[in-house]
C-alpha cells in the first residue's frame, strides 16, 4: 500500500526534527474484461489501459486493475508476471480455481484472475457459448481477490455486462460484510446495446445469486446483467454526455430507457479521453515518418507512403478519405454504401480498413476492384495499418447510427487528419462543425446519406484551400483529448 507523507513544522524551537504526519491515499479499483497493453478489442481496452494510468498520476488515489487472465495475453508482459496465491470460486453448484497474478505498469497495480477452462481460449475473448459462466466466474472472483488479499477499496469501477455480477454480488450478496459495506461502486456503461442476457435458468445455476435479487436482475423473463448493476450501483456513469441523453430514448437505449429513467439521478456522462503518448505523431514507431503541428513534411510522407502501400497512384493534390471501423450497421455504413459511388466520382481517394458482417465486407471488397486506383479496401483488424492510414489520410469519416464515445475522431485528429463525423454520442461532443475559424472537424445531424455527402464535400472542398487546410490540421491536432481534464471529473465522483 502506498503512502503520502506530509511534514509538519513543529512549534518547538529551531533544530528540532518536524514531526511526519503519515496520509494514507483513497484506492479505487478498476474491473473490466479488457485493457491495452495486455488485451484490446475495442475501445474499452482503450480506456482502462489509460484512465487508470491518468488517475494515478494525478497522485490522489491508489489505482488497481482487475481483469482476466486470457491465455492470448503477449508473452512480453506475461514473463513478467508474479504468482501471489489461489483458491476456489464459487459458480452457481461449481466449486472453480482461481490463481492470481500482478505486475505494475506505468504505475498502476494489474491482478489478473486465471483459470485456464475459462480463459485458455483460440482467437477472441468474446463471442462463446459458455459467455455467462466465464464471466459469472470472473465476477464472483473479483470480490474474493479483494477480500483475500485484503485490498478493500474505497470505490470499486465496474466496465460493462462482463462486469456487472461484480456490482450485483457486492450490493446484493457480500454488503453484509463491514469490509464491502464501505465500498462505493460506479458502473460505466460503455456500449448498452450489449447486456449480458441469459436464460432465467442461469439465475441459481450458474450465478448463484440469493431470491431477493430475482426481480432486480429479471428484464423480459431474461437475465439481464447491465439492468441489475444500473440498478444496485452507487453510481451508474456513460463515456460522453450525449451519449448519457441518449440511452433515456428506445431508439438508442435497446429496451433500457425506462430503467435509465427511474436511475437517472445517479446517471454521468463523462467524455472519454485517449492516451496522447500513445498516439503521438512524434514519437509513432509504426508510421513512416514522425511530425507535429509545427512541422508537417512528415505527414505528406506518411501519405505519400500510405499511397504507395495500398496501391493508389501517388497524388498530393488530391484527398485520402479513410474509415477505420467494424463493418457492421451502427457504424453508418448503409449511408455510405449509399453514395459512396457518387463521392468516388469525385477527385478524391478512398481507403477502408475494418472487418465485420459478410455483407459489408463482401461489398467494400467489390467496390475497391471497381474502382482501382481510388478506392483501396484492405478487410482485418490491423495496428500498424491503422495508424498508417490515421497519419497518411486527409480526411476520416464516422458517420454512426450510434457512437458511445468513439476514439477514432480522437487518433484521427491527434495525426491531423480532420474527422468528418454525424452528430450523436460522443462525437456531438467532441467535434465541431468548422465555420472557417472555430471548429474542428465536419459534421451532419440527421441520419441522411446526401447530408454526410454534403459534409465530406465541405471538406474537400476545403483540401483546396491549403492555407485554410493548414490553420484546420493545426486546430484539430492541439484539440486537448487527453484525460487530463476527465480523470479529474472521475476523482470527482469517487470523492463524492
Amino acid at each position: 500500500m502506498k503512502k503520502a507523507t506530509k511534514l509538519t513544522a513543529t512549534k518547538e524551537k529551531l533544530g528540532k526534527l518536524p514531526t511526519i504526519e503519515i496520509v494514507e491515499k483513497k484506492k479505487v479499483i478498476f474491473v473490466g474484461s479488457e485493457a491495452a497493453p495486455f488485451i484490446a478489442t475495442g475501445g474499452l481496452a482503450d480506456v482502462l489501459g489509460s484512465l487508470p494510468k491518468a488517475i494515478a498520476s494525478n497522485g490522489n488515489y491508489d489505482v488497481s486493475v482487475i481483469l482476466p487472465m486470457y491465455s492470448n495475453i503477449k508473452n512480453e508482459y506475461r514473463e513478467k508476471f508474479e504468482f501471489i496465491t489461489n483458491f476456489n470460486v464459487s459458480v452457481g453448484w461449481r466449486s472453480q480455481y482461481a490463481g492470481i497474478f500482478t505486475t505494475e505498469y506505468q504505475g498502476v497495480k494489474f491482478f489478473f484472475i486465471d483459470n485456464e477452462y475459462y480463459f485458455k481460449r483460440e482467437g477472441n475473448i468474446y463471442g462463446f457459448y459458455d459467455d455467462g459462466e466465464r464471466f459469472a466466474f470472473f465476477s464472483r472472483a473479483v470480490l474474493d481477490t479483494v477480500a483475500r488479499l485484503n485490498i478493500y477499496p474505497d470505490v470499486m469501477h465496474f466496465n460493462d455486462w462482463q462486469s456487472a455480477g461484480s456490482v450485483i454480488y457486492l450490493k446484493g450478496m457480500y454488503y453484509g460484510d463491514e469490509n464491502f459495506k464501505k465500498v462505493k461502486s460506479i458502473f460505466t456503461i460503455h456500449n448498452i446495446e450489449y447486456q449480458g442476457t441469459f436464460p432465467m435458468e442461469t439465475f441459481t445455476d450458474l450465478f448463484g445469486f440469493q431470491e431477493n435479487l430475482r426481480g432486480v436482475v429479471e428484464f423480459n423473463g431474461a437475465l439481464n446483467l447491465m439492468k441489475g448493476a444500473i440498478e444496485l450501483s452507487d453510481i451508474v456513469s456513460t463515456v460522453s454526455p450525449t451519449y448519457a441523453e441518449e440511452i433515456k430514448h428506445s431508439f438508442y437505449a435497446h429496451g433500457l430507457e425506462n430503467i435509465i429513467k427511474r436511475n437517472e439521478g445517479k446517471l454521468r456522462g463523462i467524455l472519454n479521453g485517449i492516451d496522447e503518448d500513445y498516439y503521438n505523431p512524434k514519437t509513432d514507431k509504426f508510421l513512416f515518418a514522425n511530425y507535429s503541428y509545427r512541422g508537417l513534411k512528415g505527414k505528406a510522407i506518411c501519405k505519400k507512403e500510405l499511397q504507395k502501400l495500398v496501391n493508389l497512384p501517388v497524388r498530393e493534390d488530391v484527398p485520402i478519405i479513410a474509415l477505420i471501423t467494424r463493418l457492421v450497421s451502427h457504424k453508418g455504413l448503409d449511408l455510405v454504401k449509399c453514395v459512396i459511388e457518387e463521392l468516388l466520382h469525385k477527385d478524391v481517394q478512398v481507403v477502408i480498413l475494418g472487418k465485420g458482417e459478410r455483407g459489408y465486407e463482401e461489398f467494400f471488397t467489390d467496390l475497391a476492384k471497381k474502382y482501382s486506383g481510388k478506392c483501396a479496401t484492405i478487410i482485418a483488424f490491423n495496428q500498424d495499418l491503422s495508424r498508417k492510414i490515421y497519419s497518411g489520410a486527409d480526411l476520416f469519416l464516422m458517420p454512426s447510427k450510434s457512437e458511445p464515445c468513439g476514439l477514432s475522431q480522437m487518433i484521427a485528429s491527434r495525426y491531423g487528419t480532420v474527422p468528418i463525423v454525424r452528430e450523436t454520442g460522443g462525437l456531438n461532443d467532441s467535434i465541431k462543425q468548422f465555420n472557417g475559424v472555430n471548429g474542428n472537424g465536419f459534421t451532419f445531424h440527421n441520419y441522411n446519406a446526401h447530408d454526410m455527402l454534403h459534409s465530406i464535400c465541405e471538406g474537400v472542398e476545403l483540401y483546396k484551400d491549403k492555407e485554410k487546410w493548414k490553420q484546420l490540421q493545426k486546430i484539430v491536432m492541439t484539440t486537448d483529448f487527453s484525460w487530463k481534464v476527465q480523470s479529474k471529473k472521475y476523482e470527482d465522483l469517487y470523492n463524492n
